[in-house]
């Protein structure tokens, strides 16, 4: 019996592919489960469709986050913070703060799409990685500065 995969099954396949199984196995599990539907031709044209759509909606997510990593480009962030006698500052520094900087100069990057290559716990030169697609990774400069 051919049927389309709704889910990623382990063994059988992934969503949206058109697979082999035997009948009980897709009567008696797959179906009432909902982890797929029967391969009829206007299933396959459905399926067909929505595999297009996702192919474009995702290229346009990837270009929309390569075209943010060149306008980003080699841009140095100055991050100021409270800095005790002996260099180091109180706290450290998060990616709350390198996010509220990148959106002064004018870029929205959520805090959760940023990840410090480092500790941050004194004065100086560091760099962070913008995970901004799951193909496109920017790294940015930042100097921490004492206040």
């Amino acid at each position: 019996m051919e049927i389309i995969l709704k889910e990623d099954i382990a063994g059988l396949g992934y969503k949206n592919d058109l697979v082999q199984v035997r009948p009980g196995y897709a009567r008696n599990f797959l179906i009432p489960k909902g982890y797929a539907i029967v391969a009829t031709e206007s299933a396959k044209k459905i399926q067909a469709e929505n595999v297009k759509q996702v192919a474009h909606k995702a290229e346009k997510l990837r270009k929309d986050a390569e075209e943010l990593a060149t306008n980003i480009g080699d841009i140095t962030l100055e991050i100021a913070a409270k800095v005790g006698e002996s260099g180091k500052i109180f706290g450290k520094v998060t990616t709350t703060q390198i996010s509220d900087a990148l959106r002064s100069k004018g870029f929205e990057v959520d805090r959760k799409k940023i990840s410090l290559d480092s500790e941050v716990k004194s004065v100086g030169n560091y760099t962070a990685t913008l995970d901004l697609h799951k193909e496109v990774k920017h790294k940015i400069k930042f100097n921490v500065i004492g206040d």
